[in-house]
């Protein structure tokens, strides 16, 4: 797994990348760029919707909760290439889309 930054999300976004956003369906409804929102706690129930035949992007709010899902996507479902969107979805407010508000 390899942390990279929103403006590599975006490049590897164009190679068919999928951003899964692991952050709680309430945060998710606050603030969202529009990819698979999974909730942490419920991967293991819905590991059947990660396709296995793409790169996959984990973001959260800030990159704590994606580093952990990054780490069980690869090591208990052998998913890669994984990566984790450093800072989340408040690094992309902050060099992608000022206009999200977060709160």
């Amino acid at each position: 797994m390899e942390l990279i930054s929103p403006e590599n999300c975006e490049i590897l976004l164009k190679d068919k990348a999928l951003i899964l956003d692991v952050r709680e369906n309430y945060e998710y409804n606050i603030c969202n760029i529009g990819f698979l929102n999974i909730p942490m706690g419920e991967i293991k129930d819905r590991i059947n919707e990660i396709p296995r035949n793409r790169k996959i992007i984990v973001m959260c709010q800030s990159g704590k909760r994606a580093e952990a899902v990054a780490n069980l996507l690869e090591t208990e479902y052998n998913l890669k290439p994984i990566y984790i969107m450093k800072g989340g979805i408040c690094a992309w407010k902050e060099q992608i889309d000022q206009t999200l508000q977060l709160d």
